[in-house]
């Protein structure tokens, strides 16, 4: 998903997720839940439509903390 949206900071997000465990932790689980959430709306998981909305702004909070994260990098870095 990072790829999709900004392929521009993978480069940056990968050297923040080294020098930041829970970063890393954040970035595995927004994959799990990119898959996840794929497969359901697939229609190869089944998933009660309340569950999927909370998965998703889960996903989307992860995504905001990680982006703030790796902005702040740069910002401490001058990139």
């Amino acid at each position: 998903m990072f790829k999709e949206c900004c392929p521009e900071l993978i480069p940056v997000m990968e050297k923040v997720a080294e020098e930041n465990p829970h970063i890393a932790k954040l970035i595995e689980r927004h994959a799990e839940l990119n898959k996840l959430i794929d497969e359901v709306e697939a229609g190869r998981e089944h998933m009660e439509e309340l569950e999927l909305e909370k998965l998703k702004k889960e996903k989307l909070h992860i995504k905001d903390e990680v982006y703030a994260a790796v902005i702040a990098y740069k910002k401490e870095k001058g990139l």
